[in-house]
């Protein structure tokens, strides 16, 4: 299984000319297995993918955690909705009032673009999912609703050599009443269980967070107590506050692994970062 990271940060496109390594755009992730090929979501990072889409792809399925802006963003400009030759499934969480449709079509629809769902050339199918397994190619996919305003899912994708597991929003400590002593209380822990890499929401400090309970987003520290009670091996910070520098997020990831010591890796999501789980 190949990833590869398009967008990790979380809001609007950071401006700031100090973001190259780690990037500005909004939540996008590439995953390739075989003759599979799935993206996590569609935020402008997903205009990266642009040309990086295998020929011999003739089906792409794309996975919304939720569709807040930041994660939907970019999906009208994704050149593959506009090749008729080609399938294009959308999978997105159940809503309350309206179905993924109706919801989608809010935002492909005048006056915010000028070509309505309906119309795109694609072969397109949308898929409602909750807590939900199914299969896409080679790859087993598991979700389930985590904590983040709106319903908002995690995925786990397992294949024949590993697992990927991707919580970009989620505030692991608002939904367990004793974070993080009861995995079994806490939202996206099954998903994220002995996964081999985590990308998760990691927006906070402890600072930070002080002021911001109930916003949906993850301290740093609380991202590495998540990953070390689903027992990952790897974590990858995700969902970076828009505002901050390379350097300035270098220097947090180095002061919580300072504090906190683990036996698994912990990094930074950076844009164009690939990974291998297990041959490929």
């Amino acid at each position: 299984m190949k990833i590869t990271i398009w967008g990790a940060r979380g809001s609007l496109p950071s401006p700031s000319p100090e973001t190259n390594e780690v990037g500005g755009n909004t939540s996008c992730v590439q995953v390739e297995s075989d003759d599979t090929m799935i993206v996590l979501d569609a935020g402008s990072g997903i205009q990266r993918l642009n040309g990086n889409v295998p020929s011999h792809i003739k089906q792409i399925d794309i996975l919304l955690t939720h569709l807040h802006l930041d994660h939907i963003m970019g999906l009208g400009f994704f050149s593959v909705l506009y090749n008729p030759k080609m399938v294009v499934n959308i999978w997105g969480p159940t809503g309350v009032n309206f179905d993924l449709e109706s919801r989608l079509t809010r935002y492909l629809s005048p006056p915010l673009f000028p070509i309505r769902l309906k119309d795109l050339p694609c072969q397109l199918n949308l898929f409602e999912v909750n807590h939900s397994a199914f299969n896409i190619g080679d790859l087993k996919i598991s979700s389930a609703y985590v904590c983040h305003p709106g319903p908002t899912l995690g995925f786990r994708i397992e294949g024949p050599s590993g697992i990927l597991t991707y919580i970009p929003d989620h505030e692991p400590s608002l939904g367990s009443s004793n974070f993080p002593n009861v995995p079994e209380w806490t939202s996206g822990c099954s998903l994220a269980q002995n996964s081999d890499i985590l990308l998760h929401d990691a927006q906070y400090t402890s600072d930070e967070y002080k002021t911001r309970i109930g916003w949906g987003h993850s301290t740093m520290k609380d991202a590495i107590l998540f990953a070390e009670m689903s027992k990952t091996k790897k974590l990858l910070f995700f969902h970076h506050d828009p505002g901050r520098t390379d350097n300035h997020l270098n220097s947090l990831l180095k002061k919580e692994i300072n504090s906190h010591p683990v036996d698994f890796e912990i990094g930074l999501a950076s844009e164009g970062d690939q990974f291998i789980i297990g041959e490929y």
